[in-house]
């Protein structure tokens, strides 16, 4: 039998690769970009949104088996799946539209949602809801840099 876990994560990451489709011209365009001075940490970004899916996804399984198959765990499981979604459609549609104002926009979307899912999912369980702050607190630091750089690159808001 197939563990809560291993679907969660399998499902996770078969949507990281299903939807994070770049070309090489996607990749050019991003490098180009001009980015602030102050972001210093660019390389460790790969590592804190890595952190951050395993704990969304850690969070997901512990929701699920607090009440698995019920329709209310059904629709925090779709809340977990479109928040990923969204997460991961960031890079290409940010770079396929070589759009920082798009990239911004989904950003904060992200940010929003994690803040819903994390108050959502607190009744079920508190550790759940912790698991969601990575996500909370970087999101809006993510969504923020990307605003930051639509000044200094105006060709490509």
């Amino acid at each position: 039998m197939i563990k809560s876990w291993m679907a969660i994560a399998a499902i996770t990451v078969l949507v990281a690769i299903a939807v994070n489709r770049l070309n090489v011209d996607d990749v050019r365009w991003f490098n180009r970009l001009q980015r602030p001075k102050w972001l210093t940490f660019e390389r460790l970004i790969p590592l804190i949104w890595t952190i951050i899916f395993i704990c969304g996804a850690w969070s997901a399984v512990i929701v699920w088996e607090s009440r698995p198959g019920t329709l209310r765990t059904w629709v925090f499981m779709a809340f977990y799946l479109g928040l990923e979604m969204v997460t991961i459609a960031y890079t290409p549609v940010m770079c396929k539209l070589q759009s920082l104002k798009a990239g911004t926009i989904i950003g904060g979307t992200g940010a929003i949602l994690s803040v819903m899912l994390a108050v959502s999912v607190f009744p079920v369980s508190s550790w759940a809801s912790i698991l969601l702050l990575p996500y909370v607190l970087w999101s809006p630091i993510g969504t923020y840099t990307t605003w930051a750089m639509i000044g200094l690159n105006p060709d490509s808001e």
